[in-house]
């Protein structure tokens, strides 16, 4: 008998340890996951389709980029290999406008496979079904929940173990309890009742001390990171629901104002609009009038609705349509901010714009394919010094030597020139650009 009950705690515990190293590597896997990874690194640059974002779209990668080791090399520190003269790598440089990817020399060789194995597929692309659109009149930021909707989140199947773990240990400890009783009845010897569950764990955590305060001090740890990681995302108002889907902050404006009509279908300048956006800090909503140098004439267009929405302007500004004249009655129009920065933060659109020759999808995500303005980048002190640390400052120089961009920067250049070497790679913050007074008073 003293076999049999030997047995069976070996027994609980060939049963209790699968499960245990069946959890710990669901966490291993999931971290190899190459959707969760493409999520977490890429998604803000890249599409898994052959749609352009920040950078190229990433469907059919594999067969495009060179064999070998090359992919470890450009993910690992894309600047490294540009600096090296590397053919493909300077073309890839110089086709998306020389903007230089984040490095990420954090990432395994496995994890960099799982990501483009992913990716280079074109998840975006083969699934097919009617899309949830996150607002009203939010056509172009469409956002397709088919994919992984079925699919357990790592939080759901650590509780769907724990669940079984603590089925198995109630069945145990009964399993236990009757084992116990057989071997007294056996020997002849009274049978000791089994001791309340409460009662019972309250013995075991006396007489496995070291055990508890390792469970303690795990369950602390997961807690911790958790907060911290919860913690992290208030205040951020642009998500992922999938890899390069992006759904964030997009309130209803007084005016359907149709970013992909005018900047997308009809071609129309930022700049026309948001004229200060190289002279100043902030890129300034346009004056209804700005409107009216063209709905003077388009008093209504194709698109449902667009009558309804331009009579609106003619209200603010004070238009009468039919006798095509001011009446003098205006009526401002309160717009909803829709990027907002936090107050102790400093930034300037002429510095990026003009300056860093930054184009506005880097910031504010493909405008000319929305119709309602929303913000889709997580504009997060994290992203900015990422950018900065990888964005290079273009040193352009004449035919005699002398640095020909903005005159303002030409001796901070000269002195990076000889710090660095004539014609190295300068990053913006080797200039100083994550230096806390730059952006923060």
């Amino acid at each position: 008998m003293n076999s049999l009950w030997q047995n069976a705690r070996n027994f609980r515990f060939v049963v209790l340890l699968p499960l245990v190293l069946s959890l710990l590597c669901t966490l291993n896997l999931r971290a190899q996951d190459g959707k969760a990874l493409f999520k977490v690194n890429c998604a803000s640059c890249h599409y898994a389709s052959s749609k352009k974002g920040t950078g190229p779209g990433l469907l059919g990668v594999l067969d495009r980029i060179p064999a070998g080791d090359w992919k470890y090399k450009w993910v690992k520190n894309s600047t490294a290999l540009i600096a090296s003269g590397d053919a493909y790598a300077n073309k890839i440089f110089l086709e998306n406008n020389k903007s230089v990817m984040n490095t990420f020399p954090a990432l395994s060789e496995k994890e960099i496979d799982a990501i483009l194995a992913y990716a280079t597929t074109g998840p975006d692309e083969k699934k097919a079904g009617p899309a949830v659109v996150a607002g009203p009149g939010a056509a172009g930021t469409d956002v397709t929940l088919n994919e992984g909707q079925g699919s357990i989140g790592t939080t759901a199947l650590a509780i769907i173990i724990l669940v079984i773990i603590i089925i198995l240990i109630a069945v145990l400890r009964y399993a236990k309890i009757n084992l116990r009783n057989a071997v007294h009845s056996n020997e002849g010897t009274p049978e000791e009742p089994g001791l309340p569950f409460i009662e019972s764990a309250k013995v075991w955590i006396n007489n496995n001390k070291k055990i508890v305060l390792v469970i303690g001090l795990f369950l602390m740890g997961v807690l911790v990171v958790k907060g911290w990681y919860s913690l992290k995302g208030i205040g951020v108002y642009a998500h992922e629901v999938k890899p390069g889907k992006w759904v964030g902050y997009k309130p209803e404006q007084p005016i359907n104002f149709s970013h992909k009509i005018h900047a997308g279908e009809n071609g129309i300048d930022c700049q026309y609009c948001h004229s200060t956006v190289e002279k100043s800090k902030t890129a300034s909503i346009p004056s209804a009038n700005v409107c009216m140098n063209c709905h003077r004439v388009i008093d209504q267009t194709a698109n449902e609705g667009s009558k309804e929405e331009i009579a609106k302007i003619y209200y603010a500004v004070g238009w009468n349509p039919d006798s095509a004249k001011y009446t003098g009655i205006t009526h401002p129009i309160k717009w909803n901010k829709v990027h907002v920065l936090p107050d102790h933060v400093f930034f300037s659109h002429q510095q990026h714009v003009k300056v860093g020759k930054q184009e506005c999808e880097t910031c504010h995500g493909n405008l000319k394919a929305m119709t309602v303005a929303e913000q889709q980048r997580p504009l997060t002190m994290g992203w900015c010094i990422d950018c900065h640390r990888n964005t290079q400052i273009d040193m352009k120089e004449d035919e005699k030597g002398n640095y020909a961009g903005n005159g303002y920067y030409a001796s901070l250049h000269e002195k990076m020139k000889e710090k660095y070497g004539k014609g190295a790679k300068i990053t913006v913050a080797q200039a100083g650009g994550i230096e806390c007074a730059r952006c923060h008073y």
